[in-house]
């Protein structure tokens, strides 16, 4: 999640936690260690593809956060004694843990049991999302103006996990309409991801790969009985087989997946994360290699400049979360004509 929500989450539960005995500096607390597993996005690996895919790794795995626990709260215990070793290994152990373990709803993916394993990612939660964070805001507020306020920030707690279940079964009822049409798309054995479209869990987008082609489907809460609208679009399998054999394609599909797009541009081979983002407004791309004739170099990885934000993507998300707009073509990111198709 972003780092404001993190921050929220963590001051959140240390006030909970040891408020009445800390006062206003356990918000500060546990504010500055909701950011400490971020802190990985000032190391630079050596490339861009290395700096995408370790990003939550070491520093959101449980088997470093335990044991770093135990540390930090024993360094608390000695500053601030007047709360007993159990009490700072409690908060220091629920904020640390709490930060990877919501990482992992987002789309991103979190490598919670980093060295094994690829990253997780339930794809719940977009990872801005307002309705999440607001109570702990909201929560972390009264008690800074009137402390220690545990009943608030609880009650903030609560109302954001709750939301963080709804998010899940809104995941799956969501899941449940859209797999008749992606069974009747033509694609083959496909892989599945069902994720929300950004700040909310009521606009929902699934993306079905399979070795030929995608399919896009946006869909919500508000659709009614609207037919669902099938995007396809071709997944270029020859580039990713001629960038296979690179260590950077290779750990940008273990790191994603397999949701990728390979394009050629200039010569270049570029392989793009289509999980985030959306079609035309994809974030992240990487150049991977160069071709001349028959022959493919690889190139020290490097990210190509993100698309600007179109100005009039965040109206029509909303026209089309309300059910205003039936349809929403993410090739052009429009609504289709009348009577017409994306």
């Amino acid at each position: 999640m972003d780092s404001i929500t993190q921050i929220a989450l963590g001051a959140s539960i240390a006030g909970a936690v040891a408020g009445k005995t800390l006062g206003r500096s356990a918000i500060l607390t546990g504010a500055v260690l909701g950011t400490l597993p971020d802190l990985d996005v000032v190391i630079d690996y050596g490339t861009a593809v290395a700096n995408f895919t370790q990003h939550r790794g070491f520093s959101h795995s449980l088997f470093i956060l335990a044991p770093l626990s135990l540390l930090i709260a024993w360094g608390l215990s000695r500053w601030q004694p007047t709360l007993s070793y159990r009490r700072w290994l409690t908060l220091v152990g629920m904020v640390l843990l709490t930060h990877p373990l919501l990482d992992t709803f987002t789309t991103y993916g979190t490598q919670l049991f980093w060295p094994f394993g690829r990253p997780l990612a339930i794809n719940s939660i977009f990872i801005i999302d307002p309705l999440y964070t607001l109570p702990l805001l909201i929560g972390c507020l009264v008690f800074l103006i009137r402390p220690p306020a545990t009943k608030a920030l609880a009650l903030g707690l609560l109302l954001s996990s709750l939301y963080l279940g709804w998010s899940v079964t809104a995941q799956h009822l969501i899941t449940e309409r859209i797999k008749p049409a992606v069974a009747g798309s033509g694609l083959e054995d496909p892989v599945l991801m069902v994720q929300p479209m950004p700040f909310n869990t009521l606009l929902w987008r699934a993306t079905a790969i399979s070795d030929d082609v995608r399919v896009e489907i946006v869909t919500g809460f508000f659709d009614g009985d609207h037919q669902l609208t099938l995007e396809h679009f071709p997944r270029n399998p020859e580039l990713a087989l001629s960038v296979a054999h690179l260590p950077e394609a290779q750990r940008l599909e273990w790191f994603t997946n397999g949701f990728l797009h390979y394009e050629l541009n200039r010569q270049q081979i570029t392989a793009t994360d289509i999980r985030l983002g959306i079609p035309g407004a994809h974030p992240f791309t990487f150049a991977l290699a160069e071709v001349q004739g028959a022959d493919v170099t690889a190139l020290p990885s490097g990210q190509l400049p993100r698309p600007a934000m179109n100005p009039q993507a965040l109206p029509l998300l909303w026209s089309r979360l309300t059910g205003k707009t039936p349809a929403l073509c993410l090739r052009t990111l429009s609504a289709p004509l009348e009577g017409g198709t994306c």
